[in-house]
């Protein structure tokens, strides 16, 4: 079995707009904080790391860190662009982990099955990413919004998080500060209820698709931590 640290990471992904996502509260509390607890519990999972851009880390620490702290999440600082805080965790990844895990902060909305299912398939494949079917006609537009073309939805697929890799593909993406190129990607097909949290517009709609989301069962003797539910 693979020994797996991950990544939750504050900065937008690439071309996903502006960050801050992950600090929208969805029913009273911020999406990253449901985005952590989403890796808790978990046996396989030895480490857990929530990146912050620099500036954000004093605010960071006094918000989250005592609750943060109790579960063992280790607060990092990187950025402020996606891969520069993959980059800055990579020198505090354990050298036990045999994956690395990545996941967007404002993505809390995860079901408890995807994770099982991109973590069993990184045990087979070097690089594995969750990724959801593409439901509607896409219009192409040019640099003035008008429309250019039409592409049939089964042409794409939306890219999710998590993605997971080995530590090898992870050192290597790390290091050069470059995403790997999308043919090295295994795809794992995971929820359309995995939205992205973009603003506190969104808040409603999140937490609607996680009340819709299948349940885990509850293991006997939880924690105090879990009581606590922060």
């Amino acid at each position: 079995m693979g020994t797996f640290s991950v990544l939750v990471l504050t900065a937008a992904p690439p071309g996903l707009g502006e960050a801050g996502g992950g600090l929208v509260k969805i029913d009273g509390r911020e999406a990253l904080l449901r985005s952590v607890e989403l890796f808790l519990n978990r046996d396989n999972i030895k480490q857990i790391q929530l990146v912050f851009a620099p500036e954000a880390m004093v605010d960071a620490k006094t918000r989250f860190g005592a609750h943060l702290g109790f579960s063992g999440v280790k607060l990092v600082s990187g950025g402020p662009r996606w891969m520069d805080q993959i980059a800055a965790a990579a020198a505090t990844v354990s050298a036990e982990a045999t994956h690395v895990l990545i996941h967007d902060a404002a993505r809390p909305a995860v079901a408890f099955s995807d994770i099982d299912a991109i973590l069993a398939a990184a045990e087979k494949q070097p690089a594995v990413a969750l990724a959801a079917p593409v439901r509607s006609t896409l219009v192409e537009i040019d640099e003035g919004g008008s429309p250019v073309t039409i592409h049939l939805p089964n042409q794409f697929m939306q890219l999710l998080t998590p993605q997971v890799f080995s530590a090898e593909v992870f050192r290597e993406m790390a290091g050069k500060k470059t995403e790997l190129h999308p043919s090295r990607l295994s795809l794992v097909k995971g929820s359309s209820l995995n939205v992205r949290v973009g603003g506190a517009g969104d808040a409603g709609a999140v937490k609607a698709m996680i009340s819709m989301l299948p349940k885990p069962k509850i293991k006997a003797g939880l924690s105090p931590f879990d009581e606590a539910q922060w």
